[in-house]
């Protein structure tokens, strides 16, 4: 994810601590330096015009995406004049494009919609801006910009070029150093998108090789036994990067049951189960590089901002962007504290 700096950092970058650190009030002209958390209020929560969101995402069978719902659900709350129509979430596509019909039917003011295939729902969106209504378009990008009028989502490529970064730097004074890689679903752009970051960022240390990938499914089964294939074909190596934390619980059981910690492991997205691992800096687990599901709390203050007509904090335009690209933060132990409130079970 694109690295922002000065005042634009503050507003984007510290995005993990708190959808309230992304941004500071979608109308409010004052800011804070003080980190939010997800249990602080909105920082612009003074009533304004009733707004009716409607909320669709897919089936929350991942730590992440129920992460997702439920950061949407509490943002929600903390407004008084947001009402949310939100649907019971499906990774059937058809049934994903009925559910979002229904809203756009019932003449809901704003959509945030995370859809299980962005390209399948692309004509939702469009049937839903043809009729009026907004739609903030929540990570998995639809395939044309006409389908959406804001996009919030996270950085894939950037969340493997930090991964990468890390263990270079780790491993840039070992000669002849040997990685690998977990990667998530491989029929998912973003997993593609994930590995090249990585790939870029290995480039940049010609004594790291990566010697090994395995595609695993995001979850704790597929971890775990892909991880196992791994460490029997690769006896020796110094680092691997493990794309997502759920699958990440199944990846630490397989090195556990094999005795190995010859090697250090960076995770990816940002569970609580990882970050308490990283605290206690008792195994191979040292960083995290966050994907952070604070951005459906986000969306939903830019749902907000859109159905009552206001842009930003914080930024001179009277608009709110078309779209928002969250940082992806490396957490190791020295600022674990700091993003331990965000943890995803």
């Amino acid at each position: 994810m694109p690295e922002f700096t000065s005042r634009r950092g503050l507003l984007f970058g510290t995005a993990a601590v708190g959808a309230g650190a992304l941004l500071t009030g979608c109308t409010s002209n004052e800011s804070s330096d003080e980190p939010a958390s997800n249990d602080q209020p909105a920082a612009d929560d003074k009533p304004g015009k009733p707004v009716t969101i409607g909320f669709a995402g897919p089936q929350a069978d991942h730590g992440w995406l129920n992460a997702i719902n439920d950061n949407a659900k509490n943002r929600a709350k903390k407004y008084k004049d947001v009402t949310l129509e939100i649907t019971e979430g499906s990774n059937d596509t058809a049934q994903q494009i009925g559910q979002i019909e229904t809203l756009i039917n019932k003449k809901v003011d704003v959509l945030v919609v995370l859809p299980a295939d962005g390209k399948a729902l692309t004509q939702v969106g469009l049937q839903a801006m043809r009729a009026g209504i907004p739609v903030v378009n929540l990570d998995r990008i639809f395939n044309s910009p006409q389908a959406y009028r804001c996009w919030i989502g996270g950085d894939n490529y950037g969340m493997g070029l930090n991964a990468g970064h890390y263990i270079g730097e780790k491993l840039k004074d070992k000669k002849n150093a040997r990685v690998i890689e977990l990667a998530g679903l491989d029929n998912l752009e973003l997993t593609k998108q994930r590995t090249q970051g990585f790939d870029a960022a290995l480039k940049n240390y010609p004594n790291i090789k990566k010697v090994a990938r395995q595609a695993a499914e995001f979850t704790v089964e597929s971890g775990q036994a892909k991880m196992s294939q791994l460490l029997q074909a690769q006896s020796k190596f110094d680092a691997l990067w493990n794309h997502d934390d759920d699958q990440g619980v199944g990846a630490l059981r397989a090195i556990d049951q094999a005795g190995r910690d010859d090697f250090l492991m960076v995770g990816g997205a940002g569970a609580l189960s990882a970050f308490q691992a990283i605290k206690a800096d008792d195994g191979v687990l040292k960083a995290t590089v966050l994907y952070p599901p604070t951005m459906a709390a986000s969306a939903i203050d830019l749902a907000r901002a859109l159905g009552q007509g206001k842009g930003v904090g914080g930024l001179a335009e009277f608009e709110i962007p078309a779209s928002l690209t969250l940082y992806s933060a490396v957490v190791d132990k020295e600022n674990v504290d700091q993003y331990m409130p965000t943890g995803f079970k």
